[in-house]
């Protein structure tokens, strides 16, 4: 409960733009197909070198995530924005230090048990909200991560990061405080750094959420 002091800072978020259609289904599949069965080291180098969707084009580089390749905690958010394109890391600038102060507070530290990721690998352009072709462009790539690192818990950090990864259109305040799951691990709901430090009374929800994965972790081991 002694978060609260050290829990600070903010980020914006413009409007969605429209959307585009996603390509041909066979296309697809044979993507997918080849993107599932890449090593590490493989998929690295194939997110770097992406330009299946209209991000690359307008990113300065790929954030692939960073942290523990086994590890039992991951973290997922939505997209990297401008200082994740910058410094091509996850969850950098004032959002990144909150988090790293979040994991602090249930004992765990960046890099250490600890995955971090994004739905998205590229910046979308004025950090406006991903479009459903990118996400399908992007999704084989974190599924793939998710079947190597095999965590035993994903929390899915904000509004967009879970209903993308529950396919839902159901709001934070309802998928908060449950086990739900996604390609086969357990995954539990909690708010995005960067609103939080818009929306200072939700940081007690947040500890919560904490607590529950805390608890969650023990059971799972």
């Amino acid at each position: 409960m002694g978060l609260a002091p050290v829990w600070r800072l903010r980020r914006g978020r413009a409007a969605q733009a429209g959307t585009v259609a996603p390509p041909p289904a066979a296309a697809t599949a044979s993507r997918e197909q080849q993107i599932l069965r890449l090593d590490w080291d493989s998929l690295q180098s194939r997110v770097a070198g992406c330009t299946d969707c209209k991000l690359r084009a307008s990113c300065s580089q790929t954030v692939f995530g960073v942290g523990d390749a086994r590890a039992e905690w991951m973290l997922v958010g939505e997209a990297p924005g401008a200082e994740e394109d910058r410094l091509g890391e996850p969850f950098v600038g004032q959002a990144g230090k909150l988090l790293d102060n979040m994991l602090a507070a249930i004992g765990l530290r960046r890099g250490d048990n600890v995955y971090i990721g994004n739905v998205l690998k590229c910046r979308p352009p004025g950090n406006r909200n991903p479009e459903p072709a990118e996400v399908a462009a992007c999704s084989p790539y974190l599924l793939r991560q998710i079947e190597l690192i095999q965590p035993k818990l994903i929390l899915a950090m904000g509004r967009f990061a879970a209903q993308t990864l529950l396919s839902t259109e159901a709001t934070i305040a309802s998928l908060r405080g449950a086990l739900h799951g996604y390609a086969g691990v357990p995954l539990i709901v909690t708010y995005h750094p960067a609103y939080l430090l818009r929306n200072l009374p939700d940081k007690a929800k947040a500890w919560a959420d904490l607590r529950f994965a805390v608890r969650t972790m023990e059971g799972l081991r």
